[in-house]
């Protein structure tokens, strides 16, 4: 049976009140397909809501299809009226603003982008129309206008407790660690991933591999150098190795599940995920970001009439991360992952956001 181990709350405060969190899923494109029951002019008071993907798309099985399931779920239980655009691989700053520029033409007045790379978009074309709500996921500038809301989530929190079920589980006493993207928010998954790892075998062995470096953002979106990295990481020893690569992280579970070791997966359930159902007896457990729950919550308080803005943070306390238990495979070490997890709570446990040098 498909459970999951909920290892978050922060109670959400201010604009986005005590709404509910919740999950759902589907495929867009750059010409923003739109759906949902209220008419194309927003009418039957139906809220308009456009979403602007991060490379990969929904269909990633992992980041964008974990925003994509909370932008379904609001759909389906608010009533609103959405469209969804994506971005491309190797695209200009000026393709995300005109992206954005194109959704409030539309007469979506509420957007979600999805990813830090649209920060510098989202901060021009939110001043230039300070009557439209943005929430950015994944990113906060302390310049960015006040019509903006920053969804945050504490992923070495999350990270750390993936690192303390990989050095419990593994043989070698060698693990590893791919990133997609060499940026401050992939190394706070690489700290806390290292930090609770060694917490359990200070002596153990960890790899790091890194995909691509800023302004090369293909490293989220590129499954053969996720493979070509996890072969290179089992070759050396690994038999543990957790991926926070977006569909990058693909070609690495499927690398592990070829030399029969262990990967972890990241942002969604991955073993549960469809596209992955053949190698999901070799995905040990995934460090879920439940982006589903931010996205739904903050367009329920703008459907409710409310104006989200500034940093809502969602971490151990608040649900805003969680380790999947799809499988079984960390039954055995609940005990070990929930006192990790109530050290973190309580403050005893300080997990790092940059990795040890």
């Amino acid at each position: 049976m498909r459970r999951s181990m909920k290892l978050a709350a922060v109670v959400l405060s201010g604009s986005l009140g005590m709404a509910s969190l919740a999950a759902c899923g589907a495929k867009s494109n750059d010409n923003s397909s739109s759906s949902g029951s209220a008419a194309a002019s927003g009418g039957a008071g139906g809220l308009k809501v456009g979403m602007a993907y991060d490379i990969g798309g929904r269909g990633d099985q992992s980041f964008n299809d974990s925003a994509a399931r909370g932008l379904d779920k609001a759909k389906a239980d608010l009533g609103v009226q959405v469209t969804e655009a994506e971005a491309k691989q190797g695209e200009a700053e000026a393709d995300k603003e005109t992206r954005l520029k194109n959704l409030v033409d539309g007469g979506y007045k509420t957007i979600v982008a999805v990813g830090f790379v649209y920060q510098q978009a989202v901060n021009k074309v939110a001043k230039d129309n300070p009557d439209v709500k943005f929430a950015i996921i994944d990113s906060n500038d302390k310049d960015q206008p006040s019509n903006v809301t920053s969804l945050l989530f504490a992923e070495q929190e999350g990270s750390y407790l993936a690192g303390v079920a990989a050095a419990n589980k593994s043989k070698a006493h060698h693990i590893g660690f791919i990133g997609g993207v060499q940026s401050e928010l992939i190394k706070k998954f690489e700290a806390g991933y290292k930090a609770g790892a060694k917490s359990v075998d200070p002596n153990i062995v960890i790899e790091t591999t890194y995909l691509t470096t800023p302004p090369d953002f293909t490293g989220f979106a590129s499954p053969d150098k996720g493979k070509e990295a996890a072969q290179g990481q089992l070759d050396k020893g690994a038999d543990v190795i957790y991926s926070a690569a977006g569909s990058s992280g693909n070609g690495a579970i499927e690398a592990v599940a070829n030399a029969k070791k262990l990967a972890i997966g990241v942002d969604s359930d991955q073993a549960s995920q469809p596209a992955l159902a053949k190698y999901k007896d070799a995905i040990l457990t995934s460090m879920v970001k439940n982006v589903d729950n931010a996205v739904y919550s903050y367009i329920q308080s703008v459907k409710q009439g409310q104006s989200p803005t500034g940093i809502k943070l969602f971490d151990l306390k608040a649900d805003g991360v969680s380790l999947a238990t799809t499988g079984g495979k960390i039954d055995d070490i609940q005990d070990k992952l929930k006192a990790a997890a109530d050290a973190i709570k309580s403050g005893a446990t300080t997990i790092p956001t940059a990795p040890a040098q």
